[in-house]
């Protein structure tokens, strides 16, 4: 292996692939072969029937749609309000100046710490849950995004003004481009982090969702139900997370040359 040297496509699906085999096979000789106990750790096997058992009869899917609905609600309102905010951000120095602070600050606060003062503000409903994605995706994305516009290269941005680009116009046809393949690998990585802020949202006064049945499995210490909620937020994440990928190869095409 040569350092940052690419693999072939094919190569990279075996290898993933061949990490999957190995992590369920360690799994299944931990607990199957006795070295772990099922009431703590469930076997691949009964994790499997049980996980069978909540999709077809227990309505999980119904709880699989309330998440997803509840991630992407979340975070769709937030990259809304991020995107030209941040973009504002890194064009305009003064609006930096004035937002950045703020935001620095606020991307610290923790997202799950405003869930008492959301539920009495909001109550225990929709807006509640989607507030608190909205919250630990918002500030992130917009400092995320204001330092990949802020980082465009200057000799373009001086070759524009030479053509003759107007202020407006370099940030439509210099900033912006340039900076649209970072800031969509910026959505895709927030994406992820929204994931684990819709989970804790629903671990507390929720009546559906993945979270909601984690719950409940924990009291029944459950833990074949509790690895596969788990392990299907994984799934989901890993397919959106490729859909983002192919988006982005198909996108900016210009963005993968010499990768």
């Amino acid at each position: 292996m040569k350092p940052l040297t690419p693999v072939t496509p094919a190569a990279r699906v075996a290898l993933g692939a061949a990490f999957f085999v190995l992590f369920f096979g360690a799994w299944a000789v931990a607990t199957l072969g006795g070295h772990i106990s099922k009431t703590f750790l469930a076997d691949p096997l009964t994790m499997l029937r049980s996980g069978w058992t909540l999709l077809a009869e227990m309505g999980f899917a119904v709880d699989i749609g309330m998440t997803v609905w509840r991630v992407v609600g979340g975070f769709l309102i937030a990259a809304a309000l991020a995107l030209p905010l941040g973009i504002a951000m890194g064009a305009y120095k003064p609006i930096e100046a004035f937002f950045e602070p703020f935001v620095s600050f606020a991307r610290y606060l923790p997202a799950s710490a405003f869930i008492p003062l959301l539920i009495l503000w909001a109550g225990l409903g929709e807006a509640q849950k989607l507030s608190v994605i909205f919250i630990g995706s918002f500030f992130n994305l917009v400092l995320m995004i204001a330092v990949a516009v802020g980082n465009a290269r200057r000799d373009l941005v001086e070759a524009a003004y030479t053509l003759g680009c107007s202020h407006g116009s370099i940030v439509r046809r210099v900033l912006i481009p340039g900076a649209a393949p970072e800031i969509a690998e910026i959505l895709r990585m927030v994406l992820g982090w929204a994931w684990t802020y819709v989970i804790v949202a629903e671990l507390i006064g929720a009546s559906s969702g993945i979270g909601h049945m984690i719950t409940d499995s924990q009291a029944l210490l459950a833990t074949d139900q509790i690895i596969f909620g788990i392990l299907v937020i994984g799934l989901i994440g890993l397919a959106s997370d490729l859909l983002f990928k192919a988006a982005n190869r198909r996108l900016f095409r210009w963005a993968q040359l010499g990768r």
